[in-house]
């Protein structure tokens, strides 16, 4: 997950939780979160910080989000400072040297981030967790990420939140470092990637299909200049999976593995709108992005008519 190095890391019917806010060692916590509004199933694995795990077409049991690790899902990821060889103190001798690394679901070892708080309404979801540093075993992060999850249609709208309050001397502070806003996983029998990569956006002008690069290269690929601010993946119908983020014109993206797999395969696809950003030690730092699935060109448009809104 770290930007600058080679990466695998790879709401709303739940009985007796509605509308409510409880704490995770509540008996009566579920192990996930389901929504269907008809159009689209989502589910949040409350075992996994609540993070994204499970999106379907309503009525289908095909997800289109790869869970095959903890670096996978849809979910909130963040760097900080410098990197540093901690393998003394435990960390994963395959993930060093590494910078201060919050992960929503879990880390390296499998350890799991621990929901504080959830709350559940008829439109949206609430999730607060204290996430875990990637790189190292067993070691939560001084922080909590927090997602307001809403399903609305053929789409879910998602504002995620970091606070820190860091008190380690080791990391340092005030460095300029890339973010992945989010880290988002689709499943590898998406294969074909698609953007608009010009200086005519929102225009309507044709999109552009992209090479798609395997991670057995030395890294994903990086795009500049995303000037819509979204990308695809789709199959060979052209339905699949976009990503928007209008504060990003900067994107990785690419496959690890082989195309045709599905939710719990080793193989994956791989889209991140990257920013850089500062997160001091203590910070809150705030974001929106949406996620839709459909044909392209719809998803396309429904982009226009959220950024439309927006002005």
């Amino acid at each position: 997950m770290k930007i600058i190095h080679f990466i695998l890391l790879t709401l709303l019917i739940t009985q007796g939780c509605k509308g409510q806010t409880l704490p995770a060692e509540d008996k009566n916590v579920p192990s996930e979160l389901v929504a269907d509004n008809g159009i689209l199933t989502l589910k949040l694995d409350l075992t996994r910080g609540g993070a994204i795990s499970y999106l379907s077409l309503s009525g289908s049991t095909r997800s289109v989000v790869n869970i095959a690790d903890e670096g996978r899902y849809i979910q909130q990821s963040y760097y900080a400072g410098k990197s540093l060889n901690r393998q003394a103190e435990g960390q994963s001798p395959r993930w060093s040297p590494w910078s201060w690394n919050p992960i929503q679901v879990g880390d390296a070892f499998r350890n799991r981030a621990k929901i504080l708080s959830f709350e559940q309404t008829k439109t949206s979801l609430y999730v607060k967790c204290i996430p875990m540093q990637w790189d190292m075993n067993n070691k939560p992060a001084e922080a909590e990420m927090e997602q307001w999850t809403t399903l609305n249609g053929n789409m879910l709208e998602v504002r995620n939140r970091l606070t820190c309050h860091r008190t380690d001397k080791i990391y340092g502070d005030s460095i300029l470092c890339d973010q992945e806003l989010p880290a988002v996983y689709p499943v590898s029998a998406l294969k074909n990637l698609y953007t608009y990569q010009g200086s005519l956006p929102f225009t309507g002008v044709p999109v552009q299909q992209l090479q798609v690069v395997n991670l057995s290269s030395g890294f994903w690929g990086i795009y500049k200049n995303v000037s819509e601010n979204w990308m695809a993946f789709t199959d060979d119908s052209s339905w699949g999976m976009a990503v928007y983020n209008p504060i990003c014109v900067d994107f990785l993206a690419g496959l690890s593995g082989v195309v045709g797999k599905e939710a719990s395969d080793g193989s994956t696809s791989y889209i991140a709108p990257v920013k850089k950003e500062i997160l001091y030690k203590n910070s809150v730092y705030e974001y929106k992005y949406y996620v839709l699935i459909g044909k392209l060109e719809e998803m396309r448009g429904e982009i226009y008519q959220i950024r439309k809104a927006s002005y």
